[in-house]
């Protein structure tokens, strides 16, 4: 399983690979390569910063000696007209860097603000946020560290962490029973130590679960606020639950209210409005 950073480091190679390609001919036409300059980001909106030390990665994978001088710290409020950091590198580098990194940057401090509004409203609850796999292809990676700046908990990478028997699973195998028992001994004769979520899509399916047992946490696929609140009463804290499927920030703290452990909402990172920051010289 490979780490945060050497993940970070194959999504930076490759990101910059199709930025670059055989040369970035616009610096390369008209600035010396081994000129020196500064940059600063700017914040041009207010918001929660996210994405801080990623930029001092980009920038030190294709410079490894750049001077990088944060002013913030991923996850501080952010307001229009301040710097964010500062870099001294080689020119080449800081504008081969700059569309990565501002696009990375933006993007995560986008989903990193919306996160925030929601675990705000869930302050002083019970109820823990958790995002989806509903993602932008090979940039899961910023997303969910985006959403983890904000506040909010990763629900799972993948499809490798965590059985998620969703609808599909269950209906393809033949029913919850079933899916459920074939996941159990899967855990127990490959994967041990692996946990086991269940989809359920009414109360009957809930006390289906109940009784069968095997699962470690029942999501309650759709539910009302109402229908939670009974689907809690029957399962009285044996498994952990989640509420899921059309929770926002105005009904969020009506299913909070019901006490569920956790409320998974795709939103944050798939609704999210990316922020205005810029790269810009620092002239003498």
């Amino acid at each position: 399983m490979t780490t945060f950073n050497e993940s970070l480091g194959i999504l930076i190679q490759n990101a910059l690979q199709e930025d670059v390609g055989d040369g970035d001919h616009s610096a390369l036409c008209c600035i010396p390569p081994h000129t020196e300059g500064k940059a600063q980001l700017i914040i041009k909106e207010d918001g929660i910063i996210a994405g801080i030390q990623v930029a001092e990665k980009i920038l030190q994978v294709v410079q490894p000696d750049a001077q990088f001088t944060p002013f913030l710290q991923d996850g501080d409020d952010m307001h229009s007209g301040t710097v964010g950091f500062e870099v001294k590198a080689r020119i080449h580098t800081i504008l081969k860097c700059e569309r990565l990194l501002l696009n990375c940057m933006q993007r995560m401090s986008g989903i990193a603000t919306l996160t925030r509004k929601y675990t705000d409203r869930l302050k002083g609850h019970h109820t823990r946020l958790l995002d989806t796999r509903k993602t932008t292809p090979n940039f899961r990676l910023l997303e969910k560290e985006a959403v983890r700046i904000g506040g909010g908990e990763n629900h799972r990478m993948g499809l490798y962490d965590m059985i998620m028997l969703k609808d599909n699973h269950i209906d393809y195998c033949g029913g919850i029973e079933k899916a459920l028992g074939k996941a159990y001994d899967y855990v127990q004769n490959k994967k041990p130590g692996l946990k086991i979520e269940i989809e359920t899509r009414s109360l009957d399916d809930v006390k289906r679960v109940i009784a069968f047992g095997k699962a470690d946490r029942i999501m309650l696929d759709n539910f009302t606020p109402e229908q939670i609140s009974a689907a809690l009463e029957l399962i009285a804290g044996r498994f952990e639950t989640e509420a899921s499927g059309g929770i926002t920030l105005e009904n969020l703290v009506d299913y909070a209210q019901t006490g569920v452990d956790f409320v998974s909402a795709g939103a944050v990172i798939h609704h999210a409005v990316s922020k205005d920051l810029s790269l810009k010289a620092v002239l003498a």
